[in-house]
């Protein structure tokens, strides 16, 4: 529940900073045309999300006959979750990793790269398809997506308002709003507020698709072993990924590359660990 009231407590402090800086650069005009562009821009990326990140990473969909023994283990956690089958499909590629996407329940799919499905056991596998099912479960698609149009506005905005300064088209130093100098401080610091405040919301996600991971299967300690093993294996073998997709990973498949765990779109695994192992199995 923290992390639910953390993520409802953010999306709030995303959306306040938005009517802020409309009011700054362009008004309650301003505001609703930043937001409309915005929503745009990410309806595209919600709605054929899965088609992109398939394609992307060379997915192949798999069938009961194909892989049963994978095919099995994700019919009967989405039982146990009371979700629809989802799609399956698997990555040829080394690095163990793992996603969830789609816009929905009903068109959603979860894909497990070969390498991951070479070094976990069943135990292990069936904690990362669990926690997998719950982004699902818990929309975070679309939560993900209403976060990035709220920053997608933001950072437009800002744009507008460094366009105003330039221009001569902020208020004067007098003004109330701080003039031209506000505009150019707003521009500069309001898309990093307002990325720092997404990469939150993406953490606070990971956690709470972990804690659902452990309820589906009755076993945290699971999951915390295939996190374990997924740590090392993400240093031996780095996954060469895009970062507008690190996201979707259970693990960061940019490990490594982040220069501060602000702007990370996972929260440090040592601590996802420590919950885990600190529940007691069900």
């Amino acid at each position: 529940m923290g992390n639910t009231i953390k993520t409802a407590l953010l999306l709030g402090a995303l959306t306040g900073l938005l009517m802020f800086i409309g009011g700054l650069a362009g008004g309650r005009g301003g505001v609703y045309i930043a937001f409309i562009f915005a929503v745009i821009l990410n309806f595209g990326s919600y709605w054929f999300s899965d088609k992109i990140v398939l394609r992307m990473y060379k997915a192949q969909e798999v069938s009961e006959s194909s892989a049963p023994d994978l095919y099995s283990l994700v019919r009967n956690l989405a039982l146990k979750a009371n979700l629809p089958m989802p799609r399956v499909f698997i990555i040829p590629e080394e690095t163990a990793n793992a996603f969830a996407t789609g816009r929905n329940e009903k068109h959603a799919v979860v894909a497990v790269t070969e390498g991951i499905m070479r070094i976990l056991n069943k135990e292990e596998l069936e904690g990362v398809i669990s926690h997998e099912l719950t982004h699902i479960k818990n929309r975070d698609m679309l939560i993900s997506s209403i976060a990035a149009t709220l920053a997608g506005a933001i950072v437009w905005l800002a744009h507008m308002a460094q366009f105003a300064a330039i221009f001569g088209g902020g208020r004067s130093d007098d003004d109330d709003h701080g003039g031209i100098i506000g505009l150019i401080a707003m521009a500069i610091f309001a898309p990093l507020a307002a990325a720092v405040i997404q990469m939150a919301i993406s953490r606070s996600r990971e956690y709470l698709a972990d804690a659902g991971g452990a309820n589906i299967t009755k076993n945290p300690y699971g999951l915390a072993s295939a996190l374990e093993k997924l740590s090392r294996a993400s240093q031996i073998i780095p996954m060469n990924a895009n970062p507008s997709t690190a996201h979707l990973f259970i693990v960061n498949p940019l490990t490594g590359k982040s220069l501060m765990n602000l702007f990370s779109t996972h929260p440090p695994l040592e601590e996802r660990i420590a919950r885990l192992r600190s529940m007691k199995p069900y």
